[in-house]
């Protein structure tokens, strides 16, 4: 899963940084990217696509390994809701992106974003857009578990003060249980008005 890094390395860029972010689809709650810096020499296995590891508590735990890890740096970013629906989530994401790469400790020499697009900022003779690159490149793989662990920690936060709509189960997709609380409590202060069904409800 090291390929990419590796022919970049070759190529001469010593440093490369993984991109990826959580939290697109969902109907409440911020979108989150996170950036990701793995040495050579570091090898969890557990690290893959976020989405292929079957539990909450098993992403906490490779989280956990990339912390302890010498070799690994990350950085994340943070987009509310509000900023959200100003910008709109596709903005939000690639600023989200661009963020998360600007507080990793050095700039890396290369950026690897999962997805089809680069953000504005990233320079495309020193970074790419990787469609499924979380399954391709390691980095990007170890950014996805960071953006999500994040992100599914805040609505851990986020369904302590609203209860009522299960956060802390769905995360804020749009899963019918969801969609019912909404409907029978009305959204919350975090829940995305430019999504259906809540801009369909104020």
């Amino acid at each position: 899963m090291k390929a990419r890094e590796q022919a970049l390395k070759k190529r001469g860029f010593a440093t490369v940084a993984g991109v990826d972010e959580a939290g697109r689809g969902p109907l409440a709650g911020p979108v989150v990217a996170a950036a990701c810096v793995v040495e050579d020499r570091v090898e969890i296995p557990e690290v893959m696509d976020s989405k292929q590891i079957a539990t909450e508590e098993q992403r906490e735990a490779v989280f956990a390994a990339l912390e302890r890890e010498k070799g690994v740096t990350f950085a994340y970013a943070v987009i509310d809701h509000a900023e959200i629906d100003r910008i709109n989530i596709l903005q939000a994401t690639l600023r989200a992106m661009e963020q998360a790469v600007e507080k990793l400790p050095a700039p890396p020499a290369y950026i690897v974003v999962d997805g089809n697009r680069l953000p504005q900022g990233f320079d495309p003779a020193t970074s790419e857009a990787m469609v499924k690159g979380d399954s391709k490149c390691y980095a990007v793989a170890a950014a996805s578990i960071v953006a999500k662990v994040v992100r599914d920690r805040l609505m851990h936060e986020l369904d302590r003060q609203y209860p009522q709509y299960g956060f802390s189960v769905h995360k804020g997709y749009g899963v019918p249980a969801h969609k019912a609380a909404i409907f029978k409590h009305g959204p919350s202060p975090v829940h995305r008005r430019t999504f259906a069904p809540v801009k369909h409800m104020i």
